[in-house]
C-alpha cells in the first residue's frame, strides 16, 4: 500500500472519529442517552468491531485506531444509556 493510501485512510479516520465526538460529549454532559435506539449502538458497535478485526487482519493503523477509538466512544454511551433512569 502506498503512502498517500495510508494519508488519505489516517483523514478520514481522524475526520470520522472526531465527528462522533459532539455526540458523545452531549450524551456526556446531560448523562442521558434515552433518544439512542439500542438497536443503533448494538449494530453500530458491532460494525466497529467487525472494522477493528479488518483492521487488525489488514494490519491498518487508521482501521485499527479510528475503530478501536470509536468503538469505546460507543461503548461509553451505551454504558450511559444503560444506567440511566428508564
Amino acid at each position: 500500500m502506498s503512502d498517500w493510501t495510508e494519508a488519505i485512510g489516517s483523514i478520514a479516520a481522524i475526520l470520522t472519529t472526531a465527528s462522533f465526538l459532539p455526540q458523545v460529549l452531549q450524551t456526556w454532559r446531560s448523562r442521558s442517552a434515552a433518544d439512542l435506539s439500542w438497536v443503533w449502538l448494538v449494530s453500530f458497535a458491532t460494525g466497529l468491531a467487525l472494522w477493528l478485526v479488518y483492521g487488525l487482519a489488514k494490519a491498518s493503523f487508521p482501521l485499527v485506531a479510528a475503530n478501536g477509538t470509536t468503538l469505546t466512544l460507543v461503548l461509553l454511551i451505551a454504558l450511559i444509556k444503560y444506567r440511566s433512569p428508564r
